[in-house]
Formats: C-alpha cells, sequence, structure tokens
C-alpha cells in the first residue's frame, strides 16, 4: 500500500529495455522524450478525441498532425484519423474496402468475397479479414519474387481468374515494407492493376511507409492508394500507442462506421463545428495521442526525422556489408529498408533442418549473452536470424557489434 507500491518502479525499468541502442528486435519504435512529456500531458488533460463540440482542440490537432503525415510521404490528397497502431489500421482499411466493394453493414457477408496479398503479408491481414467475415481462407496469396516483393503479373492473373468465375475482388493489399524482410512490392502496378479491376487498393505500411519521408523514390505508388495505414510510433519514434489510418474517401469511411445514436447526433450545420471521428473510425472514445506527434513534430521539425531516418536505412546497409564480409554468415535477403535477414552457414555437416536448428539455437544463445537482441524470420525455408534498426538512438558502434556477438555464440555453440 501507498508508497510501498512505488518500490517495484525500478525493476520494471531495468526489464523494459526496448530504448536501447542494441535492442534489434521486431519493428520496435523507441520513444522520444519531448514525445513522452507530451503524452503525459494527455494523460493529465485525459481529453476524450471523439467528436469538435466534445475536444476542439484536440480533433483540430489530429487533423493537423494527419494532414502532415499525409504530406510528409507524399500523398497530401488523403485524409484520416490516428488509431492504436497497424493492426487496427489495417483492420478499419478493409472494413471501408468491404463496405465500398461489396456492403455487408446491413444485409450481412456475402459469399465469394476475396482479399488479395503477398505471402510476406503481415499477420494483421488475414485477423482482420477473419473479423469482417471474409474469412482467411479468401484471402489469395500472390508468390513473390526473389526480392519478397509481391509478383503483379501473377496478381492480375489470379484476379481475372476469380473475376471469370464469379467471385467479387475486395482489395488488394500490397506492403510498403514487410515485416521479415522490409520489402517493398510495386505499388505502382499493383495500384493499376486493383483499379483497372474495380477493387480497393490499401497499403499496409506499418513498418515502413514512412520511410518515403527519406526515400520517396522507393515508394512510388503510395499516392495511389485507397487507404495506407502507417506507425509513427515505429519510425518517427513516438511512444507507444499512435497509429494512423489515411483514405482518400470520407464517404467511404463514414458507410463503414456511421451508425450514430440519437444521443450523439449533432444539432449544427457547420461542417467544422458537427465533425466527429466516430463517424469514420471504429472508435468512441480515443486518447488524445495527436499531441505527441503533433508537439514532437513541431519542436524538432519534419527533417530532423527525415535524417534520422536516413541514418537507420544506413546503418542497416553498414550491417549487410559487415555479414558480406564475414565468411561465415550468409545474408538472405536484399535489404530495402532497415531490416536484416542472415545465418550462421554452420559446419559443412550442417544443412537444411540441422542447419535451421543451429540458427535457431545460436539465435538463443546470443539473446542469453545479453549483449545484442535479435529476433528471426524464415524465408524460403531458411531460418535467419534479423535485425531491425528503428532506433534514433542507435549508433554504428552498436551496429558493428552484431556480427562479433554473433560469431562469439556460435564459437561458444560450436565448442
Amino acid at each position: 500500500m501507498g508508497e510501498e507500491a512505488l518500490a517495484n518502479l525500478p525493476e520494471i525499468i531495468r526489464l523494459s529495455r526496448a530504448q536501447n541502442g542494441r535492442f534489434f528486435g521486431y519493428v520496435l519504435g523507441s520513444g522520444e522524450p519531448v514525445g513522452a512529456v507530451a503524452d503525459l500531458l494527455a494523460s493529465v488533460l485525459n481529453q476524450n478525441v471523439t467528436a469538435w463540440r466534445s475536444g476542439p482542440a484536440a480533433v483540430a490537432i489530429e487533423q493537423t498532425v494527419v494532414s502532415w503525415l499525409g504530406q510528409a510521404i507524399g500523398c497530401p490528397d488523403l485524409r484520416g484519423h490516428l488509431t492504436g497502431g497497424g493492426s487496427s489500421a489495417n483492420l478499419m482499411g478493409l472494413a471501408m474496402a468491404r463496405e465500398a466493394k461489396a456492403p455487408a453493414n446491413e444485409k450481412g457477408i456475402r459469399p465469394g468475397m476475396l482479399v488479395y496479398a503477398s505471402d510476406e503479408v503481415h499477420m494483421s491481414i488475414p485477423k482482420a479479414v477473419a473479423l469482417l467475415g471474409i474469412g482467411r481462407e479468401n484471402v489469395r496469396r500472390i508468390p513473390v519474387d526473389a526480392s519478397f516483393r509481391m509478383i503483379s503479373s501473377e496478381l492480375e492473373k489470379r484476379m481475372r481468374q476469380d473475376l471469370a468465375a464469379g467471385k467479387t475482388p475486395v482489395a488488394v493489399v500490397a506492403s510498403a515494407g514487410t515485416v521479415s524482410t522490409g520489402a517493398i512490392d510495386p505499388l505502382r502496378e499493383i495500384a493499376e492493376i486493383a483499379h483497372r479491376n474495380g477493387t480497393w487498393f490499401h497499403v499496409d505500411g506499418a513498418y515502413g511507409a514512412l520511410a518515403a519521408i527519406a526515400e520517396r523514390d522507393q515508394f512510388a505508388g503510395l499516392e495511389l492508394a485507397d487507404s495506407i495505414s502507417l506507425d509513427p510510433h515505429k519510425w518517427l519514434y513516438q511512444p507507444l500507442d499512435c497509429g494512423c489510418l489515411l483514405y482518400r474517401s470520407s464517404q467511404a469511411a463514414q458507410k463503414a462506421f456511421s451508425h450514430t445514436g440519437d444521443y450523439a447526433r449533432s444539432l449544427t450545420a457547420d461542417p467544422v463545428e458537427g465533425f466527429a471521428f466516430f463517424e469514420e473510425s471504429l472508435e468512441l472514445s480515443r486518447r488524445f495521442r495527436a499531441l505527441k506527434l503533433w508537439l514532437s513534430l513541431r519542436y524538432h521539425g519534419i527533417a530532423a526525422f527525415r535524417e534520422s531516418i536516413r541514418k537507420d536505412l544506413a546503418q542497416a546497409q553498414r550491417l549487410a556489408e559487415s555479414v558480406r564480409r564475414e565468411p561465415q554468415l550468409e545474408l538472405l535477403a536484399p535489404v530495402a529498408l532497415s531490416a536484416v535477414c542472415f545465418r550462421h552457414r554452420g559446419t559443412r555437416q550442417l544443412s537444411g533442418e540441422d542447419l535451421n536448428r543451429f540458427n535457431a539455437s545460436l539465435l538463443k544463445r546470443v539473446v542469453e549473452r545479453g549483449r545484442v537482441y535479435l529476433s528471426n524470420a524464415t524465408l524460403n525455408g531458411k531460418f535467419c536470424l534479423r535485425a531491425c534498426i528503428v532506433n534514433h538512438r542507435t549508433t554504428d558502434a552498436d551496429v558493428d557489434s552484431v556480427v562479433p556477438e554473433v560469431l562469439a555464440a556460435a564459437t561458444e555453440a560450436q565448442s
């Protein structure tokens, strides 16, 4: 009771190390001090950001921040709102797609609805498809090329087959940074195929789309999306949680999410005063997420974030080059963004599943040594060690520590 409850705080802090520059596991943002101060203020204010009439300043700030995000990634015509993260943004984007292409809110799901995505799609997409009643079996998995990017010609072929069979393509989901390798699907080609076939084009950009702030050319075609998920709590280094859904049509959002009860009806004819986020979003109660991003962007400026993202991208290339130079290691995927996937070659006697098991045990040993934290992925049946750099605190020295740590752990494992 009382002050004794505070005694556990140092231990909690000790066991929470995601902000460390050598934490390379997952696509996990590192937090940022100005945003943290603003997040504390948001908790103190406890402003519920439902509609303009209940929180005019908070609504205006969120609308401003969303506009800044759209402009920063080259999509100034999109609007939207902040979310808890990429999973909820993907769910809402696909809900909009379903209501736009095969309305189900009033009379329920119709058979034959399909969603297309690559073999490398994030797990939040089939989860969203399941929650929307379309069914995970109706996610068409499109093959990827040697760079783990969706093969657009395979997408078009599959869509034509399904249309000829009387199916209803609801959405095509492209990845602007896959979770395993950071691969960026050919966005423009996929957009043209989707729109040519009357299908919603959604981009899962939760990991990588904000890198368009620094590397716009890699994301050509992003501006053609009907909806995009973003995660400022990843590559804008914001405290959790801070996701975003951008979309082209507020009418499509309202068609999916507007279910206003009489008690929430606005009595004004002024579109500014009458605006309500709950008319275009899944959430009614909404935290003042925008305050931290608004203050952080104003304090540092977008140029500072651009340079920090470029640093992360350069450090990923630095690590990839270190892997290439080491004969005992093998790079398993091109480095498009900041995810580096590699494995130890093991001894001559190891191959196939034996080599996979060796690398799995190697990863466990690296983590137990406690000097760097890596995660894992499986590419073409090969278990790999994975480092992802989305931390403004990471230094070149941190990056340079990865290969020696892996080699040291391998020596221990083989001794």
